[in-house]
Parts: structure tokens; sequence; C-alpha cells
């Protein structure tokens, strides 16, 4: 391969990695969407009420996630809850975990109080939307 043909073929690459490289970059800032789905089509608090589980499964003085519903739920005092949306109001991504009265968003390190939504480590500017939640025959119901 001459010289002229070698720089000719690494024109050709530098720029196929070029365009793989936004593709990839649009894509990422595709899952950072700020429309507060998290890219799941959902909103972030619930259209309709939703069952969560037994009320005994949050502990008093603590908190639960409830993943697959998108909702954190706190018991302040006994028969006492709080509901806030699970999803990060950064970019939408769903907590992963609870620690130490902390909700933790998986994405981008952002951090919640999980008994009043509030913002306590960015990047998230916004707290957690609050949820509806009542304790009924045993069971918690949201929105």
């Amino acid at each position: 391969m001459s010289p002229s043909q070698s720089a000719a073929r690494r024109t050709v690459l530098k720029g196929a990695a070029a365009i793989a490289g936004a593709v990839g970059g649009g894509a990422a800032l595709a899952a950072c969407s700020t429309e507060g789905t998290g890219g799941s089509g959902s909103p972030a608090v619930p259209a309709a009420p939703v069952e969560l589980g037994a009320a005994s499964e949050v502990p008093v003085g603590g908190a639960k996630l409830f993943r697959e519903q998108k909702l954190v739920v706190s018991c302040p005092a006994a028969g006492q809850y709080k509901a806030f949306s699970a999803q990060c109001t950064h970019a939408g991504c769903v907590l992963d975990k609870i620690d130490d009265g902390e909700g933790n968003c998986p994405c981008h390190g952002s951090r919640f109080d999980v008994t009043t939504g509030k913002v306590l480590r960015g990047p998230a500017a916004e707290p957690l939307p609050a949820v509806p939640v009542r304790a009924e025959g045993g069971k918690l119901i949201a929105g």
C-alpha cells in the first residue's frame, strides 16, 4: 500500500469513527431525556391509583423503594405515609436503592431525601414529585 493510500484509508477510518461516536452520543443523550419518563414512556406520577403492597412492608421511621411502580414510600410515624415519585428529576432514571434515608439515582449520582423528596446532591435541581398515598385494608394505595 502506498503512503497516499495509507493516508486516505486513515482519513476514511477516522470519519467512520467520528460518525459512530456521534450516533452513540445521540443515543446517550436520548437516555438522559428530561421528559420525566426515564425512557419508559410512563409518567413520573401515576395517573390512576396503584396498589403497592402491605403497609407493614414500610418500617416506621424508614422507607421502602417500590422500584417496579417507580415510587418511594416513607413512614414517619405509625400509620402515616408519604410517597414520592422514584424517577430522578434530572434525567428520569429510577432510583435504585435507599441508604440512610437517601434515595440514589444510579445514572448520574443525584441523591434525594426519601422523607421529603428534597434534592440532597445534584445534578438534579428539582425535588421528587409528591404522590398521594393511603393505607386501606392493610395495603398501600398510591395515586
